[in-house]
């Protein structure tokens, strides 16, 4: 390990701020909701902490999003469905929870089956009454259809426009298998009625207060892995690959390896994130899966600041924010000032929220993603910046 990678932290104050915000958020936030008097103006809500509880989760999806946008230029508009599978992996296990105290009382089969006159529990729900089977599932059924899509996707050398509307393609496709009662996952009106989690009750507030440390923690730590990524060797790779995928290549890396590992390792961050969204939110159904979901991700991205992985947080957040705003403050016109943030972000602000604070304050005129690319000065990355290799590999005949 390099000096550049023993300190990956360092030159990265926005991040330490980040993370330092969130620390202090998932302390502060369950004792003001917990300890405060509700008529005190500092008690926060249970509705609030789920809300924030919320915010985090989209912000998670978010970072997935610009590790693989912002440092290697994979434009995906199907990361939706990644996060949708994270939520049907511990919603399946919530429902196995409730047991007899559903509405037709039946100890095996959710409410949905015993509807639908299912006989027997279908196969691949076996091992889903085990919460630590759920997780493994929030990690590998995201990472599954990853690897196999992507494979398919770079080994043809997909690139683009055209991965940006095959993965468009894949979440819809889910989106309208998923909606099928026979698929057996509730069909349109998906998973609900969730009673607990590890045996408590998903009422409490102090549930919901876990459920919040949860997701910061998982922020804290999806981001600090997704920086460690981008300040090392492979983020070095990345980077060109972003900039210069043709010429990467000819040096002597298989640009499809690096693409592939690091789109599976952004579609597991996102099964985590629908994972922790699902318990606070108390639902999941093929809705998630819509592809105009996928693209509001890259919209939150671009608003924050794309390749600056902080930045996709803080515009998650104020994109989400926003819309819970004009939502209450304007029902009937929301969508217009949502609309018009959006256009005002593409014109005035192409490098973001955050690339527009960092121009403006500190005089940074570097690159994209804050960390060294590797430019040669003429838009190509400089091939002594990238870590060595050997000889080329030979490429496999078509």
């Amino acid at each position: 390990m390099n000096v550049n990678e023993a300190s990956w932290w360092r030159g990265d104050k926005g991040g330490m701020w980040l993370i330092a915000v969130i620390a202090v958020a998932i302390v502060l936030v369950p004792i003001l909701n917990l300890a405060v008097a509700e008529d005190s103006v500092f008690h926060i809500s249970t509705y609030t902490v789920s809300l924030l509880g919320k915010y985090l989760c989209y912000a998670l999806l978010a970072l997935a999003v610009d590790l693989i946008w912002g440092y290697a230029g994979i434009l995906s508009l199907g990361h939706g469905a990644f996060f949708a599978l994270g939520g049907y992996a511990i919603g399946m296990y919530m429902m196995r929870q409730i047991g007899d105290r559903g509405v037709y009382g039946n100890p095996e089969l959710p409410d949905f089956m015993v509807f639908l006159n299912w006989s027997e529990l279908p196969w691949y729900w076996y091992g889903f009454d085990s919460f630590s089977f759920a997780l493994l599932m929030v990690l590998v059924a995201p990472a599954i259809l990853a690897f196999v899509f992507g494979w398919l996707a770079f080994r043809s050398r997909v690139t683009g426009v055209y991965f940006s509307i095959i993965s468009q393609a894949l979440t819809y496709a889910l989106l309208l298998a998923f909606f099928r009662n026979d698929m057996g996952f509730g069909g349109n009106n998906g998973l609900t009625d969730f009673k607990e989690i590890i045996g408590y009750s998903l009422q409490l507030e102090s549930t919901k207060n876990a459920l919040f440390v949860c997701s910061g923690l998982a922020l804290i730590g999806g981001y600090i892995l997704c920086r460690y990524v981008v300040s090392s060797k492979l983020g070095r790779v990345l980077v060109a690959i972003r900039d210069a995928e043709s010429r990467t290549r000819f040096v002597g890396y298989r640009v499809e390896h690096y693409k592939l590992f690091v789109f599976v390792l952004s579609a597991m961050l996102a099964g985590v994130a629908g994972a922790l969204y699902v318990p606070q939110v108390g639902i999941i159904n093929p809705g998630e899966f819509s592809p105009i979901n996928s693209i509001e991700i890259i919209i939150w991205v671009a608003v924050g600041g794309r390749g600056y992985l902080f930045g996709a947080v803080i515009g998650a957040i104020l994109v989400n924010y926003g819309k819970t705003y004009f939502t209450g403050a304007f029902p009937e016109i929301w969508l217009f000032f949502l609309g018009g943030l959006f256009v005002v972000s593409t014109l005035f602000l192409p490098k973001g929220v955050v690339g527009l604070v960092k121009s403006r304050f500190s005089g940074d005129r570097g690159t994209e993603g804050g960390v060294n690319d590797g430019n040669d000065g003429a838009g190509l990355p400089n091939v002594s910046a990238l870590p060595n290799v050997s000889a080329p590999p030979k490429e496999e005949s078509s």
